[in-house]
């Protein structure tokens, strides 16, 4: 699917001003949800379009350039369906209630604790489903809750109260009793992405509520869907360098010293640092794009290196926007000019799972052991 231009220039109108004040981004989510993004991936089998990854890819690349918060809120919702797309392991009736929902629908899984940190790096949530006689009663906090206060649907990951507990994802309705949101997040970038922690406390669970439970080290994320995390997340920081080159073209046309006379822009050194930054949005936008393509045509390999395409693509976005602020210079960190906003988004992108260093040392790792004699 293509995002329309016209959503684009909604997301980048109102990005400064819930950048500012870190509130929620409700223009741009709604106008994601009236170009008909957020179901882009809903399966074919549920009436969708079933956007594949490739497709989605380009998508928050686009999404990214207008606002990288509301991106980021739709990429949430994105992979949720398509992973029910491929796994089909929601009750048949909750899934229903999802898609006949009414506006914006946004949905989000809730993984990370302030203890556990991510479920990336092992360990058990402290979040609880004890069983009762009608379902469930879910109590914990999650933090990191991207588009906590929009959330329609919370996909929980917690652990039930048996004496060899399994863990999985119970689903519940935002509007449930017992769910709290407390806004804390005052983050240095992605401010309108609103993940703030959720609280959750004695919360109803009917009893089909819950995707299947397994033992811990079995339950998760599989190959697939971490590919569309992956991918998927690094393409909205593309965006994000994308718009940055935009606004240093525009500054080097309009900036004219009085000492020379002509733009920036005539010079051949601004011509080779701008070819520079272009170098490094080429290697993210191919790398991204090539290994999205390889992952929806089924290419086991291609699933083995979306976490070091991930790594690459988002190194690639941040050389690029810190390249031009440092062509720059002053303007490029004042707060009238979106440069210092696009440096402040793009390093998010060093935070989302796999972080650099497990992807490099399981890399390394795979060599090593490979070349052992």
């Amino acid at each position: 699917m293509t995002v329309p231009a016209k959503v684009v220039e909604i997301l980048a109108e109102h990005a400064a001003e819930h950048d500012r004040a870190g509130t929620y981004p409700a223009e741009g989510v709604a106008a994601v949800h009236e170009a008909g993004l957020l179901t882009a991936t809903v399966g074919a089998e549920y009436g969708g379009p079933g956007a594949g990854l490739a497709d989605t890819v380009a998508m928050l690349a686009e999404l990214g350039r207008g606002d990288p918060s509301v991106a980021l809120i739709t990429a949430m919702t994105l992979f949720v369906h398509a992973s029910q797309a491929r796994r089909h392991d929601w009750p048949a009736d909750v899934y229903r209630e999802v898609l006949a929902g009414d506006g914006p629908v946004l949905l989000n899984y809730l993984r990370v604790e302030p203890e556990l940190g991510t479920p990336a790096r092992g360990g058990l949530p402290a979040t609880t489903a004890r069983r009762t006689a009608d379902g469930w009663s879910l109590s914990g906090r999650k933090i990191y809750s991207t588009g906590a206060e929009g959330l329609r649907w919370m996909l929980v990951w917690a652990r039930t109260d048996d004496e060899e507990p399994l863990v999985g994802n119970v689903i519940v309705r935002a509007d449930a009793p017992g769910i709290a949101i407390e806004p804390t997040w005052d983050h240095l970038g992605l401010r309108a992405s609103v993940s703030h922690d959720v609280i959750l406390t004695d919360v109803p669970v009917p009893a089909g509520s819950v995707l299947p439970l397994a033992p811990p080290g079995v339950a998760g994320l599989d190959a697939v869907q971490l590919a569309w995390n992956n991918l998927g997340l690094a393409a909205l920081y593309l965006g994000v360098a994308r718009s940055a080159r935009g606004w240093l073209v525009r500054f080097l046309h309009e900036r004219v010293p009085s000492g020379l006379g002509r733009p920036l822009a005539t010079l051949p050194r601004f011509h080779t640092a701008v070819g520079e930054i272009e170098a490094h949005l080429v290697s993210a936008e191919e790398v991204l794009t090539a290994l999205a393509r390889r992952v929806d045509a089924g290419d086991p390999d291609a699933l083995a290196r979306t976490g070091m395409g991930k790594l690459l693509a988002t190194r690639a976005s941040i050389a690029a926007v810190e390249h031009a602020v440092a062509l720059v210079g002053n303007p490029a960190l004042t707060r009238h000019n979106p440069l210092e906003r696009h440096l402040r988004d793009v390093l998010c992108a060093r935070v989302h799972m796999p972080q650099d260093d497990v992807v490099l040392a399981g890399a390394g790792r795979s060599v090593l052991e490979a070349g052992a004699p």
